[in-house]
């Protein structure tokens, strides 16, 4: 008899959270975002989030429940390209420390500096001295950063070989994410060894007080997002700062509509 799951669906997963239930569940994560958000602004903190993980783990789709709510002035999101060759010629960090945080903001790397020491290792897009010569600073960097004022979370979104397989099937067959689709998929899946021996040597080496690592389990999805949102929550300092309180004005004299000028061309109106 196969082993059920938490709720006995019999594959020996939970079953899958409802729509609705996720949703609600979001929902108040998100709320407590804005306030965390209101409090970083007032206090003029500076956080930091980092996300690695596997390819199709659910990166891009996590980062976008956190931040769709959130002030844009004070909240970025970073996903370098590759770099150019004058970037090449820098150290190594030099490229990532213009888009770290300053006072009230909120930023979150979409993938990080711990390329050297996943993808580009993994793929031969960098040579062995290179990642050596990482790892020997990368741990000195994130404690200069987090004595500097910076809060610096590290998430790790992992998923398993078949997961994997069916999420990048699944993306090249949907025309929202074709955008997505890369020839590195493939190699993502046949170095899956590879990438889970890259990320346990990131562990070891870059696991320290100051700036630890935490995986998630993106197997479930929607579980996921819910449980690294809850995480971060619980993490970042506890103090509420209330809204200022906003009166607007009554409404006088007769409302007419509002037109613009003959001369200014008009959005037709489709739907």
């Amino acid at each position: 008899m196969a082993k059920k799951g938490k709720n006995g669906n019999g594959n020996g997963k939970p079953d899958s959270l409802s729509d609705e239930d996720y949703e609600a569940a979001l929902y108040d994560l998100q709320v407590e975002l804005v306030k965390f958000q209101r409090d970083i602004i007032a206090n003029g903190e500076k956080v930091l989030v980092v996300m690695e993980g596997r390819d199709g783990a659910g990166k891009d789709g996590t980062i976008k429940r956190m931040v769709e709510n959130l002030s844009p002035r004070e909240t970025r999101v970073v996903a370098l390209p590759k770099p150019s060759d004058r970037e090449v010629s820098q150290w190594y960090f030099q490229r990532f420390v213009s888009h770290l945080p300053s006072a009230g903001e909120f930023v979150l790397f979409n993938r990080s500096w711990y390329n050297r020491a996943g993808v580009e290792p993994v793929m031969g897009f960098c040579t062995p001295e290179q990642t050596e010569h990482f790892f020997d600073e990368v741990a000195d960097f994130e404690t200069m950063l987090v004595k500097s004022g910076i809060q610096l979370f590290k998430y790790y979104l992992d998923i398993s070989r078949s997961e994997q397989k069916e999420r990048l099937e699944a993306r090249r067959k949907d025309p929202l994410k074709q955008w997505k689709v890369s020839p590195i998929d493939a190699k993502a899946m046949a170095k899956f060894d590879d990438y889970t021996a890259a990320r346990d040597r990131m562990y070891a080496a870059t696991d320290i007080p100051e700036a630890p690592w935490y995986q998630v389990d993106m197997n479930d999805q929607k579980r996921g997002r819910l449980n690294m949102l809850r995480h971060l929550l619980d993490h970042l300092p506890d103090h509420e700062v209330a809204p200022e309180p906003l009166e607007l004005p009554a409404l006088a004299g007769k409302l007419k509509r509002e037109t613009a000028p003959k001369s200014v061309s008009r959005v037709k109106a489709v739907y």
